[in-house]
C-alpha cells in the first residue's frame, strides 16, 4: 500500500509542480511577482487583474459548478492575454496545464499582450460571455467525463473515513471512463435540471451501447468506490439509464469470484479475515444520568447524524444510540455522567439479502428459509464473476435470480418457482456476462449497502474516490465550519 501511495503522491508532484512553475513564469511576464501565484485566493485575485476581470469574480470561483465554469473561462482569458486564442491551444491549457503552462512560461516568443478584455474590447459583453461560457461548459464536461468529477458526501454511511460535508474528487481514469448511453443530456447535470425536482435533464430518444475506455487499474478490495446504485427503489422509483442512476460511495470489500462471509462483524474473504478500516464505526447504546446537551455532543465530535436520542427510560436514565469508532466509544465511556455503554449486535434478520419475497416461491414461513443472514452475520456468499457458470436451483435463484434478471444484460427473463426461463426456454445452468462487486460502508450499522440490496455490476462503476479538496461541517459555528485538517487528504 505504501508503494501505491508513493506513486499517487509522485503523480501529484508531476502534475501540480510544473503547473505552478509555469504560472509563476506567466505572472512574471505579466509584470507581477511570481510568488503571488502561489498564495491561495490572493493569487487568483492577481490573476483576475492580469486577464482584466474584476476582483469580485473571486466569489464566483468559490461556487460549486459555476466556479468550475468561471475558472475555465479565466484560463481562456489568460491564454488570450498571451496571444493564444485558438480552441486547441485553450483546450490544451485546460486539460494539460502541467505541460502547457510551463511551455508558455519559458517560451521566449510568448509575450504578455495585455488584459484579454482590452485586446478584445470590440466584442460586445454578450458575445464575450457567450463564447467564454460555451467553451467553459465544453471543457468542464470533457474533464468531468474523462478525468475527474467532483462529489459531495451527503450521508454518514462512510464515517469516520469520510465525513458528511467532505468534497472530493473521483478519478474516472483509474477504472476507465464509461461512454454515455444517453447523448441527449444537458451538460454538467445528473438526472434532473438544476433547481428543479422533477424535470429530467436528458432524453432517451437516442440510446447508445455503453463501453468502458482502458483504465490504469481495476476495482480492488478496500478501494473506496463511487458507483450507480442498481435497485430502482433507490433511484426514486425511476428506471434511469445506468450512468444516470443515483451515485453512492462505499468500500469494496469483495470482488468478482470472492466468497464473502461476515461473522460477528468481522469480514472474511475466501476464509481469510479482511483488514479492518481504521475509522470503522458500529452502533452503541449509551445510558446517561440526564440529557446530553448539543454542546457536549459537539464537543465529543458528534454531529446530528451520529446519534439518536431515545429519551428517558423506565429507570430514569436517558438512552442514546450512537455510531462510534471503538476509540471514541472508550472516550465516552470514561465521562462521569455516562452510566453504561453497550456495543450493539445485529444477530436477527434485518432485511438483508436474500429478501423474504424470494422464499414465497417455496411457500414456507420465515423459520423455514434457506438463509437467515443479518448485518453482523452474513453469508457465505459467492460474488458473480464474468464467465463463471452456476447451476440453477432454488438456492442459486434466491441469491442470483434478481441479478440475472435485471443486471446481466438479458431480455425476457422469467423466474417461476425454482425455474429460470430466458426467451421462453428453461435454463438449468447460467454463465455470468460481467463482473460484480460487494460494497459496504465503513459505518457498518448505519449504511444501506450490498448487504441489503445486492451486488454492484461492473457497468455501474463510476470511479475511484481519490482525495478530499474541501470539508465543511455545517453543524459547527462559522469559526469552525471548515475542517482544515482534511484538505487534500488522500482517501484510503
Amino acid at each position: 500500500m505504501a508503494g501505491y501511495e508513493f506513486l499517487i503522491m509522485l503523480g501529484f508532484v508531476l502534475v501540480f509542480v510544473p503547473s505552478y512553475v509555469g504560472m509563476w513564469k506567466l505572472f512574471e511576464k505579466a509584470g507581477e511577482p511570481g510568488w503571488k501565484s502561489l498564495i491561495p485566493i490572493y493569487g487568483q485575485i492577481v490573476l483576475l487583474k492580469i486577464v482584466g476581470r474584476p476582483w469580485s469574480w473571486i466569489f464566483y470561483l468559490l461556487i460549486p459548478v459555476i466556479g468550475q465554469i468561471i475558472a475555465i473561462g479565466v484560463v481562456a482569458d489568460l491564454l488570450k492575454s498571451f496571444g493564444k486564442e485558438k480552441v486547441h491551444q485553450i483546450a490544451a491549457a485546460v486539460i494539460f496545464p502541467f505541460i502547457y503552462f510551463p511551455y508558455m512560461g519559458f517560451a521566449k516568443d510568448v509575450k504578455y499582450k495585455g488584459p484579454a478584455t482590452q485586446i478584445h474590447g470590440e466584442k460586445s459583453t454578450r458575445q464575450e460571455w457567450t463564447e467564454a461560457i460555451g467553451f467553459a461548459v465544453i471543457a468542464a464536461t470533457l474533464i468531468r467525463w474523462l478525468i475527474m468529477e467532483a462529489y459531495t458526501i451527503p450521508t454518514p454511511s462512510m464515517e469516520n473515513s469520510l465525513l458528511v460535508g467532505d468534497f472530493l474528487f473521483v478519478s474516472k481514469f483509474h477504472y476507465g471512463t464509461r461512454t454515455t448511453t444517453t447523448p441527449l443530456q444537458i451538460p454538467l447535470t445528473h438526472q434532473k435540471i438544476w433547481f428543479t425536482k422533477n424535470v429530467p435533464s436528458y432524453l432517451e430518444w437516442i440510446k447508445l451501447p455503453q463501453y468502458r475506455l482502458p483504465g490504469i487499474s481495476h476495482v480492488k478490495r478496500e478501494d473506496v468506490v463511487v458507483f450507480n446504485v442498481p435497485p430502482k427503489g433507490l433511484n426514486d422509483g425511476i428506471d434511469y439509464p445506468v450512468d444516470l442512476k443515483t451515485n453512492y460511495i462505499k468500500r469494496c470489500v469483495a470482488v468478482a469470484g470472492d466468497t464473502l462471509s461476515i461473522r460477528d462483524q468481522q469480514v472474511y474473504i475466501n476464509g481469510v479475515a479482511s483488514p479492518v478500516p481504521p475509522e470503522i464505526q458500529f452502533s452503541y447504546l449509551i445510558l446517561s444520568d440526564g440529557p446530553i446537551s448539543e454542546r457536549n455532543l459537539a464537543g465529543l465530535g458528534l454531529g446530528i447524524e451520529d446519534y439518536q436520542a431515545h429519551g428517558r427510560q423506565a429507570d430514569g436514565k436517558f438512552a442514546y444510540q450512537m455510531w462510534l469508532t471503538k476509540a471514541r466509544a472508550e472516550e465516552i465511556k470514561a465521562l462521569p455522567y455516562i452510566r453504561a455503554i453497550e456495543a450493539q449486535k445485529r444477530i436477527h434478520d434485518e432485511g438483508t439479502i436474500p429478501y423474504s419475497s424470494y422464499y414465497d416461491w417455496y411457500g414456507g414461513p420465515d423459520s423455514t428459509r434457506l438463509f437467515r443472514w443479518s448485518t453482523d452475520n452474513f453469508g457465505p456468499l459467492w460474488i458473480p464473476k464474468e464467465g463463471a457458470t452456476i447451476t440453477i436451483d432454488k438456492s442459486t435463484l434466491a441469491l442470483y435470480g434478481t441479478t440475472i434478471k435485471l443486471y446481466d444484460h438479458n431480455k425476457n427473463v422469467k423466474i417461476e418457482g425454482d425455474k429460470l426461463f430466458i426467451d421462453g426456454q428453461p435454463v438449468t445452468s447460467y454463465t455470468f456476462k460481467q463482473n460484480y462487486y460487494f460494497m459496504m460502508g465503513d459505518n457498518r450499522h448505519n449504511s444501506l449497502d450490498s448487504r441489503f440490496w445486492g451486488f454492484v455490476p461492473e457497468d455501474h462503476i463510476v470511479g475511484k474516490a481519490f482525495f478530499i479538496w474541501l470539508s465543511v461541517d455545517n453543524g459547527s459555528g462559522l469559526a469552525n465550519r471548515i475542517r482544515w485538517n482534511r484538505f487534500f487528504k488522500l482517501i484510503k
